[in-house]
């Protein structure tokens, strides 16, 4: 344990970005304290201003289409442009795109972390990661040095749709992890949009479930 406290407050002197929020903080985010289970603890790099800023979630496959990629990275950009700021998750694929999309405004972007802020993952985001904190904030319940565990990514979702106003998945696969994401927002009682695309691809279903449940269609940014 004492390892640990040195080691984090040693992150924390190394970055004036860098912050530790508690429930009893000023600048803990208000979304979250109407969210069930809020973090205890909430590690925090980049732009605090963010965690206070109207917000919309943008999730989906990490294996998605060309077009779900550029849908993702489009959304995003006109979605900070207009003033909101962008939250995903860092993953591979769609989340990916969101971040990218998000930097080009001023609404910026959260990502959301499954593992300690000491570590990217995946790896292929470190450069990503390195950019957020210039226009965004990465965010983590996870103390330093915590690897990417299964079970934590399902866990930081919940933080992903309550800081959010509303979910848009773009791509999803009947058992994405986006799905979880987008039922955790509507136990929330916040709106979930979901993109269509063809019949004939898997990367589409997680999508048309969510419209047959009641989630928005959405067809363009408007």
């Amino acid at each position: 344990l004492a390892q640990q406290v040195d080691a984090t407050l040693q992150w924390l002197q190394e970055e004036p970005q860098r912050a530790i929020l508690t429930l009893a903080d000023a600048g803990y985010p208000a979304a979250l304290l109407d969210a069930p289970d809020p973090p205890l603890v909430l590690f925090a790099q980049g732009d605090l201003s963010k965690l206070q800023a109207p917000a919309i979630a943008i999730v989906g496959s990490r294996s998605p289409t060309q077009q779900g990629r550029e849908n993702a990275r489009a959304f995003a950009a006109v979605f900070s442009q207009a003033g909101l700021t962008v939250v995903s998750g860092l993953a591979q694929g769609i989340d990916g795109a969101a971040h990218e999309g998000a930097l080009k405004g001023a609404g910026g972007t959260i990502a959301v972390v499954g593992t300690g802020l000491d570590i990217v993952y995946p790896k292929r985001h470190d450069a990503l990661a390195r950019q957020i904190p210039a226009n965004g904030l990465m965010l983590s319940e996870f103390t330093l040095g915590t690897g990417p565990l299964a079970q934590n990514f399902p866990k930081r979702n919940r933080i992903i749709a309550g800081l959010s106003k509303g979910t848009l998945v773009v791509e999803a696969a009947v058992q994405s992890g986006s799905l979880i994401t987008a039922r955790l927002a509507i136990d929330m009682a916040r709106e979930v949009f979901a993109i269509p695309g063809s019949i004939h691809s898997p990367q589409s279903r997680g999508c048309h479930a969510l419209i047959k449940q009641g989630a928005k269609l959405v067809e363009s940014v408007d």
